[in-house]
């Protein structure tokens, strides 16, 4: 195999599918990426064995067409690190790749293509074209709400589901939630949920970074497929059953406060300074037109916040965990927040009345 591309032409396809290759591998060959050369277009390919992304690039000219397995974070360094404008040529001989460009030339290992795994992927049953400023929302509107390393697996990941009129998004770390719903569905589609793990959702990010091109969702019965463009991510399922959302859920929550967004969340950020640092507990206290932040620790310090707000009811105490507050201001769009509750122990739902699209549930401390 034998390829001369520019510099420009490759370096994010591989940034990209170098992202997915784990540092530590139980095979040696998942450190490679898969790279073929066939027909003058050149694919790159790197996987996990849960998730898999291969992108493709056409402004390659290819001499001599093969494929071989390249050490992927060695060949993305090298590609990084070569002047803007260089062109770069890669030539496989027995066991070795040799990369040049200008004076520079590097040797480096290859494993046999035959050893590369694939991800496998049944046929699809349910496909959503979707354009990528929506995907996005569904992603960052909620991905912070994802648990990490959960003995309960099916927490560790984002819920996608798709009906005939609407997509949404759910995490969970079973103390708080996040969902976000767009109406666009799949027409005549029954409801159709998939778990898709973190590090799909993570590298799915990732590829929709910088692209304006409309996104192809394709939902089979083990693996998500998602192809924009040049890339294809084949990311695998969780196989668990996702917490029933809709009952966690408020729908009695008839103590509202609204107030600014900003000042709310910066009231947080400098209340947590002298939080619990294990516990991130600060509490709440809404009396008339002003809401108390309170936060202490074990050293005896204090802090204090008093911010403006609009609210009609009694005086009320409630406890939270502070970096769940902040993380849900963070993600919200509008300039005003909206929190409701129903009483001092129930579960606080949180939007923003400019945008009902995003819904945030966050389960209340005893302090």
């Amino acid at each position: 195999m034998k390829f001369t591309t520019s510099r420009e032409a490759l370096l994010r396809p591989l940034q990209l599918v170098t992202g997915v290759v784990e540092r530590r591998q139980t095979l040696p060959v998942l450190a490679n990426l898969l790279v073929s050369a066939r027909n003058g277009v050149l694919s790159l390919a790197g996987t996990d064995l849960e998730v898999e992304m291969v992108a493709v690039a056409t402004e390659v000219a290819v001499e001599q067409e093969g494929e071989a397995t390249i050490p992927a974070r060695k060949l993305a360094d090298i590609w990084r690190s070569l002047p803007d404008d260089a062109t770069v040529s890669v030539a496989v001989e027995g066991d070795r790749a040799i990369v040049r460009s200008g004076r520079s030339r590097f040797t480096l290992a290859t494993l046999p293509a035959l050893d590369f795994p694939k991800v496998d992927s049944a046929p699809a049953e349910t496909e959503l074209r979707i354009a990528p400023d929506d995907l996005r929302q569904l992603l960052e509107q909620v991905g912070f709400s994802m648990a990490q390393q959960d003995v309960r697996y099916f927490l560790n990941g984002m819920l996608l589901e798709i009906t005939a009129s609407h997509t949404r998004s759910v995490a969970t770390d079973g103390h708080r939630l996040a969902m976000c719903t767009i109406d666009k569905g799949v027409p005549g589609a029954s409801r159709v949920q998939a778990i898709v793990p973190r590090k799909g959702v993570v590298e799915l990010g990732r590829l929709l970074d910088d692209e304006d091109e409309e996104v192809v969702l394709a939902l089979g019965s083990n693996h998500l497929r998602v192809a924009q463009g040049a890339y294809t991510l084949t990311s695998k399922l969780v196989d668990g059953k996702f917490p029933d959302y809709e009952k966690v859920i408020p729908r009695d929550a008839n103590r509202t406060v609204t107030g600014d967004r900003d000042t709310l969340r910066q009231a947080f950020t400098r209340a947590s300074i002298l939080s619990n640092e294990k516990y991130r507990g600060v509490r709440v206290i809404i009396d008339g037109e002003q809401l108390t932040i309170q936060a202490n620790n074990p050293e005896q310090e204090e802090a204090e916040e008093v911010v403006p707000i609009e609210y009609e009811g009694e005086a009320m105490e409630i406890g939270f965990n502070v970096s769940y507050l902040q993380d849900v201001l963070a993600a919200l769009d509008g300039d005003q927040v909206r929190l409701s509750v129903s009483d001092a122990n129930s579960s606080a739902l949180i939007d923003t009345p400019s945008n009902e699209d995003a819904v945030y549930v966050v389960m209340p401390m005893r302090l």
